[in-house]
């Protein structure tokens, strides 16, 4: 039986993602979201051919360096006259379950203005079955808030927000079904992209900003430790050990140590720079 479209925009941020483009498209399906948008950063491949020939509206984003970044550009520029908006990354699947739990969440009334979401790990072409989690705060109420403010002003080539968590005025659930983050571009693209993400990080530690009430509890225990060398080696004990990483065998100790590498890594630029 057909069901109508909630309430709901999905913006899919991307560069030269024709790999995976049409299959992230195919798994939102026609009937989920009232639209879905995919917002392009310069793309040389077929990534925008493949976004129309699917539905999508195309955007292009061109970023100056400064502030805004490309999600929230997209919501000051491009504001969706839908209730809610669910970023989504094109290696990001939504899975039957998830669709199921989202349609039941957006159509019931509730206190919510935002969810934390849940994904699955893939490391070296399998899921994980233990160790680190993956969560973020991807879906929430078109004007309930934005991503975090970090005035890069040219330090950064990354120009879209990667750690940065929306700050929202009210309360956030979470939807416990997780969505399928297929990651499986190798290790060598996790070690570079995890290198890059490692000198951003040093950075935001060197220019935070005095305010952190907004924080989460895990980056309030994150940036608390991060300028000293335990933080690799606590998240390695509790990836490893607390949260079951050793499940993976010999897949899942590397890739908890390549996760501590990169905290060490973030630490090591600190004392770099400074």
């Amino acid at each position: 039986m057909p069901t109508s479209p909630l309430d709901l925009t999905i913006a899919i941020p991307v560069r030269n993602e024709a790999k995976n483009m049409a299959a992230c498209l195919q798994a939102i399906g026609t009937d989920l979201a009232q639209k879905v948008v995919v917002i392009d950063s310069g793309s040389t491949d077929q990534t925008c051919a493949i976004a129309r020939a699917h539905g999508a509206e195309v955007i292009d984003f061109v970023w100056d360096g400064k502030f805004p970044k490309k999600r929230n550009w997209y919501l000051r520029t491009h504001t969706p006259a839908t209730k809610w908006i669910l970023f989504l990354d094109a290696d990001e699947h939504l899975t039957p379950a998830f669709k199921t739990e989202l349609r039941e969440a957006l159509s019931k009334e509730s206190a919510y203005v935002g969810f934390w979401l849940r994904y699955t790990v893939y490391f070296m072409g399998r899921e994980n079955k233990g160790g680190y989690f993956l969560h973020k705060l991807a879906l929430f109420q078109v004007g309930a808030g934005e991503y975090e403010r970090i005035d890069e002003d040219q330090w950064s080539k990354l120009d879209m927000e990667i750690h940065e968590h929306p700050v929202l005025n009210g309360e956030v659930g979470m939807i416990r079904s997780k969505i399928d983050h297929r990651d499986d571009r190798g290790v060598a693209h996790y070690v570079a992209k995890h290198t890059e993400y490692a000198r951003w990080e040093a950075e935001r530690i060197l220019r935070a900003s005095a305010d952190r009430t907004h924080w989460t509890w895990m980056q309030r225990i994150k940036y608390g430790l991060i300028r000293t060398p335990l933080l690799g080696p606590v998240y390695f004990f509790g990836s490893f050990i607390l949260m079951g990483g050793f499940r993976d065998g010999s897949r899942g100790l590397a890739f908890a140590i390549l996760k501590m590498a990169y905290f060490t890594q973030v630490y090591c630029f600190i004392k770099e720079k400074k």
